[in-house]
């Protein structure tokens, strides 16, 4: 089993957001934040059998949503 997976977010070109997972072969995307995070979520328990289900995903990346 994988301990983690990390996601590279970054704002798209044509607007929304990316992910592409670090060392795996996963890539999704999202109108915003909340939705990219949600999908790649997704997209790892669709990647990964049962049993090698990665214990955290991390995100890289993701800009500071708090109070300016």
């Amino acid at each position: 089993m994988r301990s983690e997976v990390i996601f590279l977010v970054e704002e798209a070109p044509e607007g929304g957001w990316v992910a592409r997972c670090l060392g795996e072969s996963i890539f999704t995307e999202g109108d915003t934040i909340d939705q990219v995070k949600e999908s790649a979520r997704d997209a790892v328990k669709c990647h990964f059998e049962d049993a090698d289900q990665p214990a955290v995903i991390r995100f890289q990346g993701v800009p500071h949503q708090g109070p300016s």
